[in-house]
């Protein structure tokens, strides 16, 4: 039986990026609607849900994106209630590619840093540049929940703390702290990774600002258009050493980045009863092993 996934985006247009994607994990038919919104998106999944029989329901899956989290969020609560018992099939969310670029920049620091805490170990600090946009947001909410201390970086001090607050609601007993980009000199000393999450173009740390980062272990980068998001970083840097620290770059990540998208796809026609969002992600990244998750030294 044919691989059939109904491809759900927000955005008036859907995003060609993601049916290539699926082309590519070996997906035989893309069905694609753009502008879903939580209203029209019921009788689309009662589509895949009721057309074929109850055993064959692993050979649909749904992937859910667009660029407004809000929006695909709300999509997303809609689908999980149309669901009922057997009646259903997989869903993968990646709205703009935030979760598998998220997950792929915690497998990129996890090489390097243990976020398991004792009696002689420290909890991580981490600070997440451009934290109130979509990737910043998934990473933020990933690491606090592996038990980082995480610094929610944005230039509305304001906007940070609305992000850490909501947050920490889908994910209580966490630790963020919101930050204005004015205040990260503050902090910038004891901080063990740093990520720029930040708009393409536009540089998030300086090289001033980076050479004071003495504890800093891991520093990740995931803008690759010019000028770089953390100035010294080169998007092809995979674990590149500068002293104490690991550098890597937005193409590194964004090769981690391909190889995670594709396994989910695939793994949505295992059974009929997945939800891949960005912790479920993460879990799928560790149980297939991927090379990255393999410590290395450079």
């Amino acid at each position: 039986m044919k691989k059939i996934l109904l491809q759900l985006d927000v955005d008036p247009q859907p995003c060609s990026f993601d049916a290539i994607t699926a082309v590519d994990a070996g997906v035989d038919v893309i069905l694609q609607h753009g502008s879903v919104s939580a209203d029209n998106a019921v009788s689309l999944v009662h589509g895949a849900m009721f057309t074929r029989g109850a055993n064959k329901l692993s050979s649909t899956g749904i992937f859910l994106g667009g660029k407004d989290i809000t929006k695909v969020e709300d999509v997303a609560s809609r689908i999980s209630e149309t669901f009922f018992d057997s009646i259903r099939v997989s869903v993968f969310l990646d709205p703009a590619g935030a979760n598998t670029t998220a997950v792929a920049a915690v497998i990129a620091a996890k090489r390097h840093i243990s976020f398991v805490t004792s009696a002689e170990t420290k909890c991580c600090q981490a600070m997440i540049l451009g934290g109130t946009g979509p990737v910043g947001q998934r990473i933020s909410r990933l690491l606090a929940a592996q038990g980082a201390h995480v610094y929610l970086v944005s230039r509305d001090l304001e906007r940070a703390s609305t992000c850490c607050q909501f947050i920490q609601q889908k994910t209580p007993n966490t630790h963020l702290e919101p930050l204005s980009g004015k205040m990260v000199e503050e902090v910038i000393g004891s901080v063990d990774l740093i990520i720029s999450a930040g708009k393409p173009g536009i540089e998030m740390l300086t090289a001033t600002q980076l050479s004071q980062a003495t504890s800093n272990t891991v520093c990740i980068d995931l803008n690759a258009v010019p000028p770089a998001g953390i100035n010294g970083i080169q998007p092809a840097d995979q674990a590149r050493r500068d002293g104490t620290k690991h550098l890597y770059g937005a193409l590194s990540v964004g090769e981690m980045k391909m190889k995670l998208h594709k396994a989910a796809i695939q793994q949505l026609f295992q059974t009929n009863d997945q939800w891949i969002d960005a912790e479920a992600l993460l879990l799928l990244s560790e149980r297939l092993s991927f090379p990255a998750n393999k410590p290395i030294n450079k």
